[in-house]
């Protein structure tokens, strides 16, 4: 009867470490708050330049957008990219939706005027691309196109990229801001930061198509987003 007795206690003790083992802690909660707060001041800081910021047009006719602040090279591979990032798309009526959490891994980020981070803001411009984004893995440049987004207060009619583009990238480094051409580079959903925002492991799809609160953590990044886009034009 002991022996039993130890047995089911043992493995209580053992189902309880493991599901210990997946909650988030609070310094991972933190890490999550702090690249959210992070990615609203890259949003602020690269819209506080008109000259030189995303045309507030293709903000306001984007699908999606994603913020990555400081996507570092990697030192195990040869031009190596990594970083953490949010994704957040259009619901109903043009509100922007709770963001999801998402890793962008390799790739080659084109021309880097120095620096070994960057900051990288993406608009999706259709829905083609957003549906690909919600793919649970995503290769820029493979499944869709991707161009390097003009700078400036508006984009012209006639731009290339703006007009026949799924993606439109820009990057920051340095203090300088333009457009970039991302090729090969993987996005992919983080299911651990996601569990850190939501409390369980969800796919950015599961995160994007429902009516998720946005978490208070959240709130300002997409409270910047709105400021900036409110409503969806045509």
């Amino acid at each position: 009867m002991k022996r039993i007795l130890f047995g089911l206690c043992s493995a209580l003790l053992l189902v309880t470490f493991c599901a210990g083992a997946d909650e988030p802690s609070e310094k991972d909660k933190q890490a999550v708050a702090d690249r959210l707060q992070a990615a609203r001041d890259v949003l602020q800081e690269v819209m506080a330049t008109p000259d030189k910021s995303i045309p507030t047009d293709l903000l306001n006719k984007a699908h999606c957008a994603v913020i990555v602040p400081g996507v570092k090279k990697g030192a195990f591979i040869f031009g190596g990219r990594y970083g953490k990032g949010f994704i957040s798309c259009r619901k109903k009526g043009g509100r922007w939706s709770a963001p999801a959490a998402i890793r962008v891994e390799g790739g080659s980020f084109g021309f880097q005027i120095g620096g070994e981070e960057i900051d990288v803001v993406m608009l999706v411009m259709n829905d083609r691309g957003a549906q690909h984004l919600m793919s649970s893995q995503f290769t820029l440049g493979g499944e869709g196109s991707i161009a390097a987004g003009p700078v400036g207060r508006t984009s012209t009619a006639d731009t290339d990229a703006y007009m026949h583009a799924e993606i439109l990238s820009w990057s920051r480094t340095r203090g300088v801001f333009g457009g970039i051409a991302l090729a090969g580079a993987t996005l992919r959903t983080d299911q651990d930061d996601n569990a850190a925002l939501y409390g369980k492991k969800l796919d950015s799809k599961e995160v994007i198509d429902t009516r998720r609160p946005v978490p208070v953590p959240a709130r300002p990044l997409i409270e910047l987003l709105t400021k900036y886009s409110p409503h969806e034009t045509d």
